[in-house]
This record gives C-alpha cells, sequence and structure tokens, in this order.
C-alpha cells in the first residue's frame, strides 16, 4: 500500500470517522472503499468493484459464492 495525506474539513473528518465506526470499519478502510465506489473499475477484473465490499454474515460465504452473488446455487 502507498501512504498519502488528505486535507479534510472538521465535518468531513468528524462525519466520515462516525460512518467508519458505525460500519465496524478503520477510517482507511472507509476511505478505500469510498474511492472504490467513484473509480472507473479495471476493465480486465470488473469484480474487483465489489471485493471486499459485501458482507453476508456468513463465515462460510467463500464456500457459498454463486448463492451468495446470484441467489441461487451455480
Amino acid at each position: 500500500m502507498i501512504r498519502t495525506q488528505i486535507s479534510l474539513t472538521e465535518a468531513e473528518y468528524a462525519a466520515a470517522k462516525r460512518e467508519a465506526r458505525r460500519l465496524g470499519l478503520s477510517f482507511a478502510e472507509l476511505l478505500r472503499r469510498s474511492l472504490r465506489t467513484i473509480l472507473p473499475a479495471d476493465e480486465k477484473k470488473p469484480w474487483m468493484r465489489y471485493a471486499g465490499v459485501v458482507e453476508s454474515g456468513n463465515p462460510r460465504s467463500s464456500q457459498a459464492i454463486d448463492e451468495i452473488v446470484y441467489g441461487q446455487k451455480g
């Protein structure tokens, strides 16, 4: 990862910190996910836009990905 620095207003910072806390994310992860939603997806890997964003609550979700994504088994 590349470390970077940004400037936010106090209101933006406070709102982002609250939202990260509400979602159970780190501040950095909230910002990364936010960027992913507005950046164009890699045309070679369009599925990457959703990587790490969907949470099913199912600890075995990687074994049932078709059912989670498509609502049915493949």
